[in-house]
């Protein structure tokens, strides 16, 4: 997709298939969603452990994919902090640092685990991740194209 309007940021829709590559996700349909300040993803069975003296965490995530299994993934627990949600209810959420890859970008960003269970999207992409790198419009979905197939 073009840049936006001589900004050289690049424009997605309101709705884009990502990866988070760090974590074994090819694909995850994620919600892009400038009101919301932090990213969010939805886990199952989340459990913390420790290695090597530092904090872990374990969870399953269910991508969205039509077909795919669920991925199961480890990550160091970054931090854990107030998020308060949509709704106005506050819960405290285990942050993870991970790469996100889209439309040919791959950073690293932070993400909570939370239930996410109801939502129509697994994972939420907020405006720190957004912020100085991509322009949004809210008329369009998926300008980043299909998700890549199953291997």
């Amino acid at each position: 997709m073009a840049a936006g309007a001589g900004t050289g940021l690049i424009v997605l829709g309101w709705r884009e298939w990502v990866a988070l590559p760090a974590l074994g996700i090819a694909a995850i349909r994620a919600k892009v969603d400038t009101g919301a300040r932090s990213s969010s993803l939805h886990v199952d069975r989340l459990a913390t452990f420790e290695r090597d003296g530092t904090e872990w965490v374990r969870f399953s995530i269910d991508t969205g994919v039509d077909g795919a299994p669920e991925a199961s993934a480890e990550a160091p627990v970054a931090d854990r902090r107030p998020v308060t949600d949509s709704g106005g209810h506050t819960t405290r959420r285990i942050f993870i640092r991970t790469r996100l890859a889209l439309a040919g970008a791959d950073y690293e960003i932070e993400i909570n685990l939370t239930n996410r269970r109801n939502m129509l999207f697994p994972m939420l992409l907020g405006r720190t991740a957004l912020a100085r790198r991509f322009l949004v419009d809210a008329a369009h979905s998926f300008l980043q194209g299909d998700p890549p197939p199953l291997r």
